[in-house]
């Protein structure tokens, strides 16, 4: 599914009719700009995902660009990344854990348990979760990314995502922020646009 081709009125829409503050919200933030990474295969959007984890969008950036200087600017195939010396790879910015886990990739991509793009667009959202989870080092806000930000699916909460549990307790005006089973319970009336719920409370201003 290409975003570029999505009408977002229908969703903010519904999600404006929600309550005030949800209005008042999508008011705030402006039209919904949402936009996918269809072109990367989900063997890449993984290890980028792995190289992003725990640091800083800048650090995740320089990390990602020295493992392209590796290939000539380009994203290596997986046969290429398994071939890669460790310590060039630990020269990138990767910890040892995380070499572990894109080689885990790689392997994968090489077995076929990470699917093609095209593979993956014949899968439901559980099933792409139940068989990336296998992956080591692989949790399910990792693959809850690539469903949003690779895949493009439309009802995607990440209800272990700081960013977006903070988000409501502050829409809400909270003392205290929701558990993950509480959100994913709250967010249920957010279906089938979970995920552009999501993408405004990751702007709720603070």
């Amino acid at each position: 599914m290409n975003t570029r081709k999505i009408n977002f009125i229908e969703a903010t829409d519904t999600l404006a009719r929600l309550d005030a503050d949800w209005a008042c919200l999508i008011k705030t933030v402006g039209p919904c700009t949402f936009d996918a990474k269809r072109e990367r295969e989900p063997y890449e959007a993984l290890i980028r995902a792995v190289a992003y984890q725990q640091l800083h969008s800048k650090a995740g950036d320089a990390n990602i660009k020295r493992l392209l200087d590796l290939y000539g600017g380009t994203f290596p195939a997986p046969a290429q990344l398994i071939a890669t010396e460790f310590g060039m790879l630990k020269a990138c910015g990767f910890s040892a854990c995380k070499i572990e886990t894109i080689h885990g990739i790689a392997q994968g991509a090489l077995s076929g348990l990470v699917p093609s793009s095209l593979d993956a667009d014949t899968m439901t959202d559980k099933q792409l979760i139940d068989r990336l989870i296998k992956l080591k080092g692989i949790g399910q806000w990792t693959i809850e990314m690539l469903l949003i930000f690779n895949l493009a699916r439309l009802d995607i909460l990440p209800a272990d995502d700081f960013a977006i549990v903070e988000g409501y307790k502050r829409l809400k005006k909270l003392d205290v922020a929701p558990k993950r089973k509480e959100i994913a319970q709250i967010g249920a009336c957010w279906s089938p646009y979970r995920t552009i719920a999501s993408w405004y409370l990751w702007r709720v201003p603070k």
